[in-house]
């Protein structure tokens, strides 16, 4: 069996079970279906304050609603030379697993979904669809792409994406960011999330000797010892850089999370969207 068949088969069954079938939408947002209350936060629509409970709790409390109107899904995967490493499986077949989950659930709740694999800059473009065939074609394309000897362009992710995408979007952003990204303006257009996939090995890596690597982004080959020293460095600049990404999401309220290549996507991206 084909890896792509795989991973549609495993995704599309997490989705369409029985047990998570009865489930509403995931996405929150203007409508008349009560989801629940919470307690008000600087930003939300004050006309969603419910008075009865602020008055009798002494603390103000809005109410949340399933969305009903059709959202837009973006997907965007981030496809770099540094995606094709993976100790349990590539980090690539991850992001394609996760993408599948993604715009599978966009179709189970009535949305439409578009997006594409993206480098340097967009290597195709999937226009917005509620049709299965359109799963198919993202992961076909996320597992076809050769992402070594290619960087993720962060700078122009933006420009890049505005430019496929005028409408406001639920934006979910693929990828290992082991890079400085600045997701300011891209987040006043959209609701961004960012689905940030690693290993395990990467971020702890073990005392290896002296190594001969090629470095999958560049092409150029690296000599060295890889020993407690440079590994203690080298976990540095990877906290030093989680750190200030996680900043950023936190100070622009982007919802995001980290799945791992030996971790079911399924439930890390539960779990995510439980949190209110």
């Amino acid at each position: 069996m084909s890896m792509l068949k795989k991973i549609i088969i495993k995704t599309k069954r997490a989705l369409f079970s029985e047990v998570v079938g009865n489930n509403t939408s995931l996405f929150l947002g203007e409508g008349y279906d009560f989801s629940e209350l919470r307690e008000y936060q600087v930003g939300d629509d004050i006309r969603h304050i419910d008075w009865i409970i602020t008055a009798k709790l002494q603390k103000p409390y809005v109410k949340l609603f399933h969305a009903q109107r059709e959202l837009n899904i973006g997907i965007i995967p981030l496809l770099g030379g540094s995606t094709y490493f993976g100790s349990h499986k590539s980090k690539q077949e991850l992001i394609a697993e996760v993408c599948s989950i993604i715009s599978f659930s966009a179709i189970k709740n009535g949305d439409r979904f578009y997006g594409g694999v993206y480098s340097s800059g967009f290597e195709d473009f999937i226009t917005p669809t509620k049709r299965m065939f359109g799963v198919y074609k993202l992961v076909d394309n996320i597992l076809k792409f050769n992402p070594l000897n290619k960087e993720v362009d962060y700078k122009s992710l933006t420009k890049n994406i505005s430019s496929k995408t005028k409408r406001r979007s639920v934006l979910f952003l693929v990828g290992d960011f082991f890079k400085d990204v600045d997701l300011r303006v891209l987040n006043k257009r959209h609701e961004v999330v960012l689905i940030i996939t690693r290993d395990r090995f990467e971020e702890n890596p073990k005392e290896l000797g002296y190594l001969s690597l090629i470095d999958p982004e560049s092409g150029e080959r690296i000599e060295g010892e890889l020993n407690k020293k440079v590994i203690q460095k080298y976990k540095k600049e990877i906290a030093l850089n989680d750190s200030r990404l996680y900043k950023q999401c936190r100070e622009n309220r982007i919802k995001f999370t980290k799945i791992y290549t030996d971790e079911n996507p399924f439930i890390k991206l539960s779990l995510l969207f439980s949190k209110k």
